[in-house]
């Protein structure tokens, strides 16, 4: 999802299963039974709750069950309260505020409470219309958005199968990692964990130790795993220490020489703080290459802020295509059409960025820029938010955006993270569209060779290869974008490639399921 703000931006919170183990789960968007109400052990106190009444959201922010003490304007509170804050929040900025169904706050835990509010509503293809609904620790929120850390072991696992029989492979490793140290690489399959068969274990307690082990929520937590590479050969076993990570945003970088001139090539991973100078340091590269073409790997870039994904599209595009142009603008709820409800600035469309807007550089440093008038994105169902912002953007000025891969996640909606008694909620407040005002494409961005519709792309559909590293030559969806380089054609892919399953972005999972953390999207700063 989009995040709005003059200042930075971003896209929010994907619920898909193509996400960084580096994340822990904290908080997490869904899984709870939002229709079961707290237990009468307890009994819920007397309520103020009136149907379709609502009080302003002040009057109940920061009264906690739980205050946090010292460095926190919270107060001394109860359930209760966190939930009337919730529920007052959500009817002023929601962006379907009137899909919501008006519970009474007290006859619902807050996690539960939250589950409820949000659109029951369907896309076109019948995914439900929110699938980013969901809540983070504010804490590891503020740390994981600002400067990429995180617990974990430096492992995107890809679930190709959440179910029995499943299949779960290692996808992309950070270098330096605690994976990368106990010798796991890109396309190995997991076997066991502690003894647990990860392919068929189906008691509660095998799929608790496996998501328990595979995501694990703290740093110092150690599982063994038991391994094989993607040809199903060389089984054996590795141990894994979780560990606190600092994510590389952009961590591979190459240029290749085809008949066509020199080509460069961008791993980004996530729309980060830290990610701005990485950025700004790869198309200087570029820049002084003079490549003529650009490959921009975001099939694992979940989202982050939408501001980066915008100096991104201006150092692509360059000063003649796009200075003085729109990158973008937000749409809120009805309640809110002319002035943004969180910052009170007027409601405009927000043009490319020239300058670095101060996430990791010195705010108003010249865009390096290779202007180039079409550029290739690699894709896959975990390419989403800011990530989707960036091919929707370059769309909107006329840049041709080749897509090489599989449908995006289909998130062209954003939020500003709350933070609220410790618990950081993200909530659907705006959609984003472009130039053109296009922003439909809740079904994500489709590559096929005859585009019909909108949200359908020029490119190549091409399975995710688990037997090459990112950035090298021979991966099938980077050789496949060389090859329509330099020929103007998507290749054969050889039927060594793996193909991702059909993509499973559900709220709940059925049981047996494992169920990896919630990550962010667009999102936008509230600082």
């Amino acid at each position: 999802m989009l995040t709005a703000n003059r200042g930075k931006q971003w896209l929010d919170p994907v619920l898909i299963f193509m996400i960084s183990s580096l994340m822990f789960a904290c908080g997490g968007g869904g899984g709870s039974d939002a229709n079961q109400p707290i237990s009468p052990v307890n009994p819920p106190a007397v309520t103020d709750f009136s149907q379709g009444v609502f009080r302003s959201a002040s009057l109940y922010q920061n009264s906690c069950q739980t205050p946090r003490g010292a460095g926190y304007d919270d107060v001394a509170g109860n359930t209760e309260d966190e939930n009337n804050f919730l529920r007052a929040w959500s009817h002023d900025l929601y962006l379907w505020y009137d899909e919501i169904v008006d519970a009474d706050p007290a006859d619902y835990s807050t996690p539960d409470y939250f589950d409820l509010m949000k659109t029951d509503a369907v896309t076109p293809s019948g995914a439900p219309q929110d699938q980013y609904h969901f809540t983070y620790d504010s804490e590891a929120w503020e740390q994981l958005s600002q400067s990429g850390v995180q617990s974990g072991y430096g492992v995107d696992w890809i679930l190709i199968s959440p179910t029995t029989p499943r299949e779960i492979l290692a996808g992309f490793i950070e270098p330096g990692s605690p994976a990368q140290n106990a010798g796991l690489t890109r396309g190995m399959r997991v076997l066991e964990v502690d003894g647990v068969d990860a392919v068929n274990g189906s008691s509660t307690s095998d799929v608790t130790t496996l998501n328990t082990a595979l995501f694990p929520a703290a740093s110092g937590e150690t599982y063994t795993f038991e391994v094989e590479e993607f040809d199903g050969t060389n089984a054996r076993l590795l141990t894994l220490t979780s560990a606190t990570i600092t994510q590389d945003p952009v961590p591979v970088t190459q240029l290749f020489n085809t008949s066509a001139g020199t080509v460069g090539y961008l791993l980004f991973n996530a729309h980060i703080a830290t990610a701005e100078a990485s950025l700004v340091q790869a198309m200087r590269q570029f820049e002084l290459a003079g490549v003529s073409e650009l490959v921009v790997d975001l099939r694992y870039n979940g989202g982050g802020f939408l501001d980066i994904a915008n100096e991104l599209g201006y150092m692509i595009a360059g000063p003649a295509a796009a200075a003085g142009r729109v990158f973008d603008e937000i749409i809120f709820n009805d309640k809110h059409s002319a002035i943004n409800p969180i910052t009170g600035a007027s409601l405009v469309p927000t043009n490319f960025h020239t300058t670095t807007q101060g996430f990791s550089i010195n705010p108003g440093s010249s865009l390096p820029s290779v202007n180039l008038s079409r550029v290739f994105i690699l894709t896959g169902d975990g390419t989403c938010s800011a990530s989707e912002a960036l091919i929707n953007g370059l769309r909107g000025i006329d840049v041709e955006v080749r897509l090489i891969g599989d449908a995006t996640c289909g998130k062209p909606f954003g939020f500003y993270p709350q933070d609220n008694c410790g618990t950081t909620y993200f909530s659907i407040q705006f959609q984003g569209i472009n130039a053109k005002g296009f922003g439909d494409y809740a079904d994500g961005f489709v590559p096929t060779k005859t585009p019909v519709n909108p949200h359908e792309v020029l490119g190549c559909s091409v399975a995710d290869d688990f037997s090459h590293a990112l950035g090298q030559r021979q991966e099938a969806r980077l050789a496949a974008a060389l090859a329509y380089i330099e020929t103007g054609s998507c290749p054969v892919v050889a039927a060594t490639t793996r193909a991702l399953a059909t993509k499973t972005r559900r709220v709940t999972a059925p049981k047996g399921q494992l169920t990896k953390p919630t990550i962010p999207g667009m999102v936008m700063p509230t600082r």
